[in-house]
């Protein structure tokens, strides 16, 4: 694979074509930090300079260029961790991770949201699996430490939400907590008081490590279920009372469990598919075709990028792609068709250097899967890939952060924090032709023999 230097220009054949003309995209890498501070990164206009910033760990990174950077809560090289017996222990730094072997971060997630609704972005944090979850409140461009509320004591999951479940109008958090899948609510008329939980479910094994979690309206009635590895949870009529939500099972991820989940019309039948990774720690990602069995929803599998079977690396798939540590996902219309596209990479160094997942020391890649629907509800994922030195952390984020009509990427983990900016160029049928993902005719005749 090709190396590239910070603030490179990464080309890709990206089709964005219509009947008078084509399109390339392209993505200027620029790296913030080369130090791991957190394992996701997002963004946000904190000092209302009509520029979106950049958020990942301790720091804001003021736009258009990123060179200023501003701390927000003390950058210590350490995290406390509450252990389950109520003591407190605190584990070594997490500065420059690539000299570390087994370092993790206090930052897993991080969201933006004006909560106290007075005009200016505040930053939540959900910390370390376990832990808390807290938003630090915009000074108004006063320089200096952003006051912390610590809104909610444990989210668990690797891949908790941060969506409207209630139909509100207003985000809540979305996790396992003590056992259930639920999610927390705010008294909006003091966001900074302790939010609420309501379970759904009743009382499981799930924990602080569980994988897997999405908020999408499954079954088309309008209201937002909750997926997880292991099948989903349907919202009732009414959430009066803190109802138990029917559960389906259906083996999304079975194995170790996956990282983000989407409901979305993927072969545009009108009805809600499942969009997942197979394993967060693993390879394999797939897409699970709605489709009705006796009268009840059930899903059809279909791989994208091949999981594995038995302890052999699975093959690429028909472009040649194989990759492992899918732990973060977007879903998100890169090129202006209509359609949803995927963006995942490989989280590097999930269990550090050397650790127990498969390849966890190759190439860090991103990647967007670009949704082609071929007729008769059949599709293609065509992958294009961004970069093969960053990958994801345990979040990625693509939004309109200085392209204002395709989405950018932020990216934070152990290899540091990245934004990708989203160039276009118009350009003649036969050099898009040039540009195109090709698959390997033998690559491809294999990957088609798989079952799917």
């Amino acid at each position: 694979m090709f190396k590239l230097p910070v603030a490179a220009s990464i080309l890709l054949g990206i089709a964005s074509v219509s009947a008078a003309e084509y399109t390339l995209h392209s993505f200027k890498k620029i790296q913030l930090s080369d130090q791991f501070w957190g394992e996701g990164a997002n963004f946000g206009d904190f000092n209302h300079d009509g520029k979106m910033d950049i958020i990942s760990g301790p720091y804001w990174y003021e736009g258009p260029d990123y060179k200023q950077r501003h701390e927000y809560y003390p950058a210590n090289k350490f995290f406390t961790h509450k252990k389950t017996d109520g003591t407190e222990e605190k584990i070594p730094g997490f500065e420059g991770a690539l000299g570390i072997n087994n370092a993790y971060s206090d930052n897993f997630f991080s969201f933006v949201y004006d909560f106290n609704q007075d005009g200016w972005p505040d930053i939540l944090i959900y910390g370390f699996p376990g832990l808390d979850a807290s938003w630090y409140e915009n000074p108004k461009g006063r320089e200096g430490h952003w006051q912390r509320h610590q809104i909610f004591d444990v989210v668990d999951n690797e891949s908790p939400a941060f969506a409207d479940v209630n139909g509100d109008g207003k985000p809540d958090i979305v996790c396992n907590s003590g056992g259930y899948f639920g999610y927390a609510t705010a008294d909006w008329s003091n966001p900074a008081k302790p939010w609420k939980f309501h379970p759904i479910s009743p009382k499981g094994n799930w924990q602080r490590f569980t994988h897997g979690l999405g908020v999408g309206d499954a079954n088309g009635d309008a209201r937002v279920d909750i997926l997880e590895a292991g099948g989903w949870w349907e919202q009732p009529a009414s959430l009066a009372n803190d109802p138990a939500w029917k559960f389906h099972s259906f083996p999304f991820a079975p194995g170790h469990g996956s990282s983000q989940m989407f409901a979305y019309d993927v072969n545009g039948d009108g009805k809600n598919d499942v969009v997942t990774a197979l394993s967060a720690h693993g390879y394999g990602l797939a897409w699970f075709e709605q489709v009705g069995e006796n009268g009840e929803i059930a899903f059809k599998k279909h791989i994208i990028l091949n999981e594995q079977n038995g302890k052999d690396k699975p093959a690429p798939d028909a472009y040649g792609v194989v990759f492992s540590q899918l732990h973060a996902v977007d879903l998100i219309d890169m090129d202006g068709d209509g359609l949803k596209d995927i963006i995942t990479g490989k989280r590097f160094w999930a269990h550090g250097h050397n650790g127990p997942d498969p390849d966890s020391d190759t190439s860090a890649v991103l990647y967007w899967f670009q949704l082609v629907r071929t007729g008769n509800g059949r599709v293609d994922f065509i992958p294009h890939l961004i970069d093969d030195n960053s990958g994801v952390g345990t979040q990625v984020v693509a939004g309109n952060i200085q392209n204002t009509k395709f989405p950018d990427i932020v990216v934070g983990n152990k290899k540091g924090t990245f934004v990708f900016l989203h160039e276009t160029k118009k350009t003649s049928k036969a050099e898009w032709q040039k540009a195109q993902p090709k698959p390997d005719a033998k690559t491809a005749a294999a990957d088609q023999a798989l079952p799917k």
